[in-house]
């Protein structure tokens, strides 16, 4: 004896497949709220102006402390821009890198830091190596 095999009358519309739907909600209409809905945040977009020319730092001091910098924060520091007076900069100095505010006057340059326990560090031009590496954009840190 053969299974009888129950269906419904009603077989669809054999001009319309179901390929030809191009997008389905499976959930059915999709809230009014998600026309007005962003986009994630990317911290990509939001921190890096010039990929190639963004680097990540881990400062390993309280130097900065002053500036809301502190010891394990994240620096993004971009090394295409352009270096001025008051701007938290990535400086060597006789081959040591450090994160100071950099203060231009004249013919003078001075590395401040941000902490009492630090002095201010006049550059000698004539007798040191000294460069600006980048400039501090953005600092992560952790909430504790």
């Amino acid at each position: 004896m053969e299974p009888e095999i129950w269906s419904s009358d009603f077989k669809g519309n054999k001009g319309f497949t179901q390929w030809e739907v191009h997008s389905a909600n499976a959930t059915g209409f999709g809230a009014a709220a998600d026309d007005y809905m962003d986009k994630g945040i990317d911290l990509n977009e939001q921190l890096i102006q010039n990929k190639a020319a963004t680097f990540f730092m881990r400062m390993n001091s309280e130097a900065m402390i002053g500036a809301g910098i502190h010891a394990g924060d994240i620096l993004v520091i971009d090394r295409s821009l352009q270096a001025f007076n008051g701007k938290v900069v990535v400086a060597c100095l006789n081959g040591e890198m450090m994160v100071r505010r950099l203060e231009k006057n004249f013919n003078k340059i001075r590395l401040v830091p941000d902490t009492d326990k630090l002095a201010t560090i006049d550059v000698d031009l004539n007798g040191c190596e000294f460069f600006i590496w980048g400039v501090v954009t953005w600092v992560i840190h952790r909430v504790r």
